[in-house]
């Protein structure tokens, strides 16, 4: 034996480890993973409390606290079917005309803070957002509680970290990791809150970023599990696939899904932009959205709130098809209206709807047609539901799973990842983008088109100009000169352009409210020395 070579071990382990060490403590990664773990609690608890409060203004009008609106609505006088919903909007309206506030928090406002490390969210925000959105929802407004839960975590995880000197790619795993957390808390689906943030948020998988996040996700699992209890958001009958004859029909049903995806998304963006054409003071909006919603739901119940038992009852088999084509129909309209009059909630329970609702007037189809092929409409209701839902929000991956969790139906696997992507697929090759992504694109701001074209338009020329020194006189822009000059808050896209345009290689920078007061200077070869190192700090975000 040579023994040698056993001596010279520990030393050649120490050597091993201790650069791998020495890289974890200077990355921050412990910090991060404590920090990960109190955001998780934070929000685990926020979202308990979301769903509870939306529980108590459905209280008083519904006579119960729990999802089954439609039994309930079945229930009370038809005269609260109408009232309801006005008078949530006359809250609402007050609300955001007390605040100043044009609409409330969704995913979008998220994915927009992730580009700028979460400058753009407060947590004063997060949480009138929030209560808007629960009366909304408790009101029987048409919408689904996935958006404002998740602006709400994010907005709470800004919170827990602002001030602390974390680098940029700390900033945005910790903003995805209360994301994790909401979505795990309010659905009861940890791996899919996992996938959700690194798809939807981060939109990349890094090694070192899946650790916090997965920390966050099961500690808001588990507070939810203790809070509500552990089973599944829907109760699915037994199911099987009858023969593997069936995938063409599987298919079809993906591209149909896709359609139904592609209209509701444009019946939402139609909608937008006629309310947007309006004018009328915003208090009046949700007033008015109101009374459109409590009319549909004098004739049509089931389109009122987050629609769970409405939904359910599509997985048994227990609407006819003619309500089903019904309610696709009304229930994208009623969504529309929702959001267009300013109400709060998000677009991913109104998409499983309408998937179960497509998917389950297929499966009756199918099995009218072929009785012998043909598997439960169940079954069918269940791959809707991805293939809408995946297809809206642009997240194949995580809707996948979320519908796994949502259901606990692991069995339909390949069927499911079949739709999903068919519906990926076509919604991508019509619209171009997701729902989300339609939202940044109204604010100017390209992020599903790669980092570059989102560090162009977020990244300011405050962030690499020379300030000039304080106590000294400033300088003044001469007037009478047609001297190019930039502000603080222009974009490194603007500087660029600008130093090009003029063959500048040095511009003066001017205060916000006195153009003619110099305060800065900004150099060319700063400004593209800062853009090609915000691309580097990107790419290994995205490989680390």
């Amino acid at each position: 034996m040579n023994w040698s070579v056993l001596k010279r071990l520990p030393t050649a382990l120490i050597n091993w480890i201790k650069p791998n060490l020495d890289t974890f403590k200077h990355s921050k990664a412990l910090t991060i993973w404590i920090l990960s773990l109190i955001i998780g609690a934070a929000v685990g608890v926020a979202a308990i409390l979301f769903r509870e409060l939306i529980g108590l203004v459905q209280l008083p009008w519904l006579g119960n606290r729990s999802e089954d609106t439609l039994t309930a609505a079945q229930n009370v006088s038809r005269i609260w079917l109408f009232i309801a919903p006005v008078i949530g909007g006359i809250i609402v309206g007050q609300l955001l005309q007390f605040l100043n506030a044009r609409r409330t928090g969704n995913v979008s406002d998220v994915i927009e803070a992730r580009t700028t490390s979460g400058r753009n969210l407060s947590l004063g925000q997060g949480i009138w957002s929030a209560v808007i959105s629960a009366i909304s929802l408790g009101s029987g407004a048409s919408a689904g509680r996935e958006g404002p839960v998740v602006h709400l975590g994010a907005t709470l995880a800004g919170f827990i970290t602002h001030r602390r000197r974390l680098p940029e790619w700390c900033s945005k795993t910790l903003l995805a990791a209360g994301v994790a957390s909401a979505i795990s808390a309010s659905f009861n689906a940890p791996i899919a809150g996992v996938l959700f943030a690194h798809e939807v948020i981060l939109q990349h998988y890094a090694m070192r970023s899946f650790v916090p996040i997965v920390i966050a996700s099961t500690v808001g699992t588990v507070l939810s599990r203790l809070w509500f209890d552990e089973a599944t958001t829907f109760l699915i009958p037994v199911y099987q696939i009858t023969s593997y004859w069936e995938f063409p029909a599987f298919a079809l049903l993906g591209m149909v899904c896709a359609i139904v995806a592609v209209l509701f998304q444009f019946t939402l963006f139609s909608a937008d932009y006629v309310a947007r054409g309006i004018k009328m003071r915003i208090w009046m909006r949700p007033i008015v959205g109101g009374i459109a919603i409590g009319i549909m739901a004098l004739f049509l119940p089931h389109i009122l709130g987050v629609g769970y038992e409405v939904t359910d009852k599509m997985l048994w088999n227990q609407l006819p098809l003619w309500l089903l084509f019904t309610l696709i129909i009304a229930k994208t309209l009623a969504t529309a209206i929702t959001l267009a009059s300013r109400f709060g909630g998000g677009i991913f329970s109104p998409a499983l709807f309408l998937g179960a609702a497509t998917g389950g007037a297929f499966g009756l189809i199918a099995g009218n047609i072929f009785p012998d092929l043909a598997s439960s409409g169940g079954l069918y209701a269940i791959l809707g539901m991805g293939a809408v839902a995946g297809a809206v929000l642009g997240a194949p991956i995580s809707t996948t799973m979320i519908v796994f969790e949502l259901t606990g139906g692991y069995g339909l696997s390949i069927a499911l990842l079949l739709c999903v992507a068919i519906a990926h697929g076509v919604n991508q090759a019509v619209h171009g983008h997701s729902y989300f992504h339609w939202q940044l694109e109204m604010r100017g701001l390209f992020d599903h088109l790669g980092p570059h074209r989102s560090i162009m338009r977020t990244k300011k020329v405050m962030d690499f100009m020379d300030v000039v020194e304080p106590g000294l006189e400033p300088e003044r822009i001469d007037t009478e000169k047609d001297t190019p000059t930039l502000k603080p808050t222009d974009s490194i896209d603007y500087a660029l352009r600008t130093f090009d345009a003029g063959g500048h290689q040095r511009l003066p920078v001017v205060d916000e409210r006195d153009e003619t007061k110099i305060i800065a200077w900004a150099l060319q070869v700063n400004a593209l020395r800062y853009f090609n190192k915000a691309l580097i700090d990107a790419s290994v975000e995205e490989h680390r």
